[in-house]
């Protein structure tokens, strides 16, 4: 299948997508084109738009992504990255692991060309390669040349260095394999998440950390700059439990008191917050409610609450309050605090369910019920057990 997409960068874009069509077609090959935003007029956006379309693209026909990368855009890539101050994981560019091919990545792009033209086939060059506002250019047509003037073996140290970035990133991704245990998941709305044990993180020192972080969150698709590997060290050092940071591409990372969670951020995300007949067996959201015939006082999971009136099913809210008896008195103390001292996290604790009699909070499932909803001897009852559908979260 031939996948094109107009950049919507001009008259020249919509021409070539249109030629590539053309051409798939008459070799008999299943053609996809995509278009960009007009909007979009930076190489950043551009490179942002292609990629999100070759992926879909990948992903619904289950292929294989090859694309036309030569080796001088490795060796440009890899100058780019050096100049801008990368690391080794930057500064292997299109060697990097990946399931992306590059069949012509050790081919030169003037030997590339000469092979199309001397089998008369039509070789477009896209006129925004000229234009010198945008890096990629300078380096090529501009910076490159001259330093490959006074330094001719440059182009080989390029992909020397290359090369051996990307065999680090191999064995940096080996190592936290066996050292580091994770889970890779998915949200409700079935996007990526990541969960670390932070025992496996805390007692590294911040420079092991700053390597060791960005090859995490890359396996949830996550690309972490200078600015923010700075953060999640200084997170991961002194964030307590219950605490979140926000990063660059609308994700946050949240710390629980036994792990780190990396996920999308939650704006967006429906959650129930308004109240629902508990009527036994259902499902709400990720908790299933069933009636029991007994109950542990033992087991936060099951309930025996006093057959007063409905009950009703609903997220917590900030502000929500939970009575419970300390002492000889009765106080409300805010179901927040519960939901941290159990350990729940920023991403779960978002949805967690609240029962309510009326509007009194009579149970947090999983976690305590209420001191107020008593029992009387002899008085009817209704015994409920929740379970929460992914515990694993």
């Amino acid at each position: 299948m031939v996948a094109t997409f107009d950049h919507a960068s001009g008259a020249h874009s919509t021409r070539a997508a249109s030629f590539v069509a053309r051409a798939a077609l008459a070799y008999g090959l299943p053609i996809v084109v995509g278009r960009g935003a007009e909007v979009e007029q930076t190489e950043a956006a551009w490179r942002a738009a292609r990629w999100q379309f070759l992926r879909s693209v990948a992903g619904l026909t289950k292929a294989t992504i090859l694309t036309g990368h030569t080796r001088d855009d490795q060796e440009e890539t890899v100058l780019m990255r050096a100049l801008r101050g990368a690391g080794a994981r930057g500064l292997a560019g299109l060697r990097a692991a990946s399931d992306v091919r590059r069949p012509f990545i050790e081919v030169r792009r003037a030997a590339l060309e000469a092979y199309a033209r001397a089998r008369t086939l039509t070789w477009l060059e896209d006129p925004t390669n000229r234009r010198p506002q945008y890096f990629r250019n300078r380096i090529r047509r501009d910076l490159l040349p001259a330093l490959l003037n006074v330094r001719p073996a440059l182009d080989r140290e390029l992909i020397d260095i290359g090369d051996r970035a990307a065999a680090w990133r191999l064995e940096l991704a080996a190592l936290v394999d066996r050292s580091v245990r994770f889970r890779i998941g998915k949200d409700s709305h079935g996007r990526v998440t990541l969960d670390v044990l932070a025992a496996d993180l805390t007692g590294h020192s911040r420079d092991a950390l700053s390597v060791i972080w960005p090859e995490l969150a890359a396996r949830a698709g996550v690309t972490l700059d200078r600015r923010g590997t700075r953060r999640v060290v200084d997170f991961t050092a002194s964030g307590r439990a219950g605490r979140r940071i926000q990063l660059s591409g609308g994700w946050e990372l949240t710390r629980s008191r036994a792990r780190f969670e990396l996920r999308p951020m939650a704006a967006g995300v429906v959650v129930p917050d308004v109240g629902q007949a508990l009527e036994a067996p259902m499902t709400w959201d990720r908790w299933a409610f069933a009636a029991v015939d007994a109950t542990l006082d033992a087991d936060p999971w099951r309930v025996t609450l006093p057959r007063v009136g409905s009950l009703r099913v609903r997220a917590w809210r900030p502000g929500d309050r939970l009575t419970i008896r300390r002492g000889d008195r009765l106080i409300a103390r805010k179901v927040k605090y519960f939901l941290s001292d159990a350990g729940i996290s920023g991403h779960v604790r978002a949805r967690w369910p609240v029962v309510l009699a009326g509007n009194e909070i009579v149970w947090i499932p999983g976690v305590r019920r209420s001191d107020a909803a008593a029992v009387r001897s002899g008085g009817p009852v209704v015994m409920y057990a929740c379970d929460y559908l992914d515990r694993r979260s």
